[in-house]
Formats: C-alpha cells, structure tokens, sequence
C-alpha cells in the first residue's frame, strides 16, 4: 500500500514544470511568453477575460507578445513564479518555424522520418495535430514570394485551415508542457536537443508526399 502512492508522487515529480521547461527553451535561444491557461470550472473555459475565448488556453496573454518574448531566465522565472498555470508560447519566425499538421498525417511522416534515418528535428502532439519544429526562413528579401505562401497562417484564422498549416513569422505555437481544454498536455514526441533544426523545405516534402 506504500508504494503506489510513492510512485504516483515520483510520476507527478518527473513530470517538468512549466518554470524548468521555460528555462530550457531559453537555454536553447527559444524566446518565450506566457499564455492563458484552460479553466476546468464555472462558466469560463479560458483564465483571459474575454468572453466567450474563441481559442481557450492556446493564445498568449499580453496582445504585446511578440515585443514581450524573451529568453531572460530572469524574467522568465517571475513570469511563472507570478502564474504557475501559464501555458508556454513560443513565437515563431524568430528562431524557428513549425509545420502544424493533423495528427495522421503527422504520425505517418515522422515514423517515414525515422525509416529513412533523417532528423525530424523537435516533433510534439498537441491534441489532434502535431508540430515540426525546423529552421525558420528569416525574413526573406522577396516578400511578396514569401506572404504569397498558401501555406501560411495566423492563429485567429487557424480553424480555417484543416490540413498543413505553417506557422512563421508574427505567428506563435503552444509548447510543451501546456494544457489543452481537455486536460490533456501537450509533449514532445521528438524533444529538442540542442542539434540545429532541419531545412523546412526538406521537411515539408515528406509532409505534402
């Protein structure tokens, strides 16, 4: 009878914090942000004070988020230590871009990814998608080339567009270890680990294949 409530607390410890992973995409450069967090009670479904949150928990706090991210541990540790339950937004376009992809599809072109011995880069689930984490293309001197890109997107648009999704700049995803509506977290199928992250293009063949 001892043991399995050790063993749940020793689960519950090895879980990360939002704070430790924080620190660690700041360690890798990654600039982050607070965002809102899903409310399990009352009439709400999101801790903002917008009625009705079309987008609950998966959308930064501050409309300032893309001047406010920042790998600043300093900074970072008040934000959590101040909203513990913030979920983690990375922005986009910055350091990296992430390809967002129905989680089929997605399964399919990593286990395709591993077959062939080519580095995925950072892959996470996030509910019923999953997330390419690869180099990001900066901001190209052509940008009527770049904006002309079907495949990019803004998060208020995202329902509008089902299937492959690429997120740049002025963009953002929710990270690892948030929470999604359902309780469910998000996590990494693929963690980072420091290695550069793969050519978006290279990655993207295998995803539109």
């Amino acid at each position: 009878m001892v043991g399995a409530p050790l063993a749940r607390r020793t689960r519950k410890r090895s879980r990360p914090s939002r704070i430790d992973s924080v620190l660690g995409y700041a360690a890798l450069g990654w600039p982050a942000v607070p965002g809102a967090f899903p409310l399990r009670r009352g009439s709400r479904a999101c801790s903002c004070d917008r009625l009705g949150c079309p987008d609950p928990g998966a959308h930064p706090i501050s409309p300032a988020w893309h001047l406010q991210a920042t790998t600043d541990a300093t900074l970072l540790a008040r934000w959590w230590q101040l909203e513990p339950e913030a979920n983690v937004i990375l922005p986009t376009g910055k350091v990296f871009d992430v390809f967002d992809v129905p989680l089929a599809t997605g399964l399919t072109a990593l286990s395709r990814l591993d077959a062939e011995g080519v580095h995925s880069g950072p892959v996470a689930a996030n509910g019923d998608r999953v997330l390419f984490y690869v180099a990001t293309r900066g901001n190209p001197e052509d940008e009527d080339e770049w904006w002309s890109c079907h495949l990019d997107c803004d998060p208020a648009t995202i329902d509008d567009t089902p299937g492959l999704r690429w997120h740049c700049r002025d963009s953002y995803v929710l990270a690892p270890p948030s929470t999604l509506p359902t309780g469910q977290p998000v996590s990494w199928l693929r963690t980072p680990d420091g290695r550069p992250l793969p050519d978006p293009l290279r990655i993207l063949e295998r995803l539109t294949d």
